[in-house]
């Protein structure tokens, strides 16, 4: 394991008692909170995108604001869901947050998850074509996406333009090199994963799979891995391909951690029926430090991955969320090979 960030879910509540009562506040926070995570130490600051909920949603605006205050940790989401977006629209976007982050944007996308709304993607102007799924969809934008993130140019200028062109077919701009190497495929499947793997994303997985064999998820997801790098492999991408795990882990330092997660993590995986498949949820971790060195050390998947992103309880606030990344950074990840 090389890294290590957080992923914050983004969550708000506008009911009487609430840590956080508007978007707003959780936009700020969110910022703050990465400014604090920097100055730990930690490499990454990655946040969700739902689309119909009181969580994070447009995630550019966001990820510029992170970029603009912070100048080392990496700057990425978990996932954005292609099923919604404009893929040009989008690298324009994405372009100009990578820019202004000074290239350090780490961009997750996906099919997405379950929506709060049905097929909430018709709402923004999309469907699928004729013979398509939503899924089908949702890798189609990504690959348009893909391809015009390299910057060749594709659209044929106007011979009369308002402002001189440059010669040749043009690209959409603002053009961030080298962002074309940092987009991430949330994959919850084998299949996917070997997609990913094929058209040269790295890979991100989460708590959630397809329960593909009946074992443990922390194996499938391992299994998961290697079927991606094989696939990365097998295509002769150029670079090194970057995988990262997410799971929730806290050490229980003080009572106010026993408090929140003393009755432990979820000690066995969870199984159950999402959307049209059986899926397999990995457990959560909550313990003493030595106790949880040594349940993470039994993690397949953990060990196969390169980054870790631990999954924040952002409600509770910029300050004890700080706590949470310190105690794990302090006494449990130096354990599982960090730095």
């Amino acid at each position: 394991m090389k890294k290590i960030g957080f992923l914050s879910f983004g969550h708000w509540n506008p009911e009487p008692g609430s840590p956080l009562q508007t978007a707003g506040e959780t936009l700020k926070q969110s910022i703050e909170l990465a400014v604090a995570a920097e100055e730990l130490g930690v490499d990454g600051a990655y946040y969700r995108v739902h689309h119909f909920a009181r969580q994070l949603a447009s995630p550019f605006p966001l990820l510029a604001a992170v970029g603009a205050r912070t100048s080392k940790i990496e700057i990425g989401t978990g996932v954005i869901d292609m099923r919604y977006e404009n893929p040009l629209y989008m690298i324009e976007d994405a372009g100009s947050a990578d820019l202004i982050a000074g290239g350090r944007l780490q961009l997750g996308i996906s099919r997405g998850s379950p929506e709060q709304v049905i097929e909430g993607w018709r709402y923004f102007g999309y469907g699928p074509a004729e013979g398509e799924d939503p899924s089908d969809m949702a890798r189609r934008h990504a690959e348009i996406f893909l391809q015009h993130l390299d910057g060749k140019g594709f659209a044929q200028p106007n011979p009369s333009p308002m402002f001189p062109n440059p010669p040749g077919l043009l690209r959409l701009e603002p053009h961030s090199p080298g962002l074309r190497n940092r987009i991430w495929w949330g994959s919850a499947s084998n299949a996917t994963a070997v997609w990913a793997g094929q058209m040269g994303m790295n890979l991100q997985s989460s708590t959630l799979k397809v329960d593909e064999s009946g074992e443990p998820f922390h194996v499938q997801q391992a299994k998961q891995i290697h079927a991606f790098r094989k696939a990365w492999a097998e295509a002769g991408h150029a670079h090194e391909p970057r995988v990262s795990v997410s799971r929730s882990i806290f050490a229980l330092m003080n009572d106010t951690d026993r408090m929140y997660f003393g009755r432990g993590g979820k000690d066995s995986d969870q199984v159950g029926h999402i959307d049209n498949f059986r899926g397999i949820f990995g457990r959560s971790y909550a313990d003493e430090p030595d106790r949880l060195i040594e349940q993470l050390k039994e993690d397949e998947a953990i060990a196969e991955a390169d980054t870790l992103l631990l999954t924040v309880p952002n409600m509770l606030g910029v300050e004890y969320n700080v706590h949470v990344m310190e105690s794990i950074l302090t006494h449990v990840a130096p354990a599982l090979g960090w730095r």
